[in-house]
């Protein structure tokens, strides 16, 4: 029986390492999201932090209102991609386990989940 709880405290710690070894990878994943067919760009971090906008020259003749929802479109599309990204890593994480269809692994992020 202490084979199995040994052999059962070793998954869970090659599972930790491996945790932490995806948060790594997440942490450094960087995205680009976009809108106005590629007029508006924003770097995004894996930890959701915004790296850097660009704005077509074109763009600063629009009217302001435009310009922030384009801006607001790319964030979200960047923020859809962090999220893909993560998603992405973390089903490698967990493939081959028999975990519950809406079972959440933590991902160090501060979304609220």
């Amino acid at each position: 029986m202490s084979l199995n709880l040994n052999a059962l405290m070793k998954q869970a710690q090659e599972m930790q390492q491996r945790m932490q070894d995806v948060q790594r990878e997440i942490a450094v994943l960087e995205v680009i999201g976009t809108s106005g067919a590629g007029l508006v760009e924003v770097i995004m971090t894996g930890q959701y932090t915004v790296k850097r906008i660009k704005i077509d020259n074109s763009l600063l003749t629009e009217e302001k209102a435009v310009l922030e929802d384009l801006v607001a479109a790319a964030v979200n599309d960047a923020v859809r991609k962090v999220e893909e990204g993560t998603r992405g890593k973390m089903s490698s994480l967990t493939a081959g386990m028999d975990l519950p269809k809406d079972f959440k692994l933590p991902t160090g992020s501060n979304d609220g989940e």
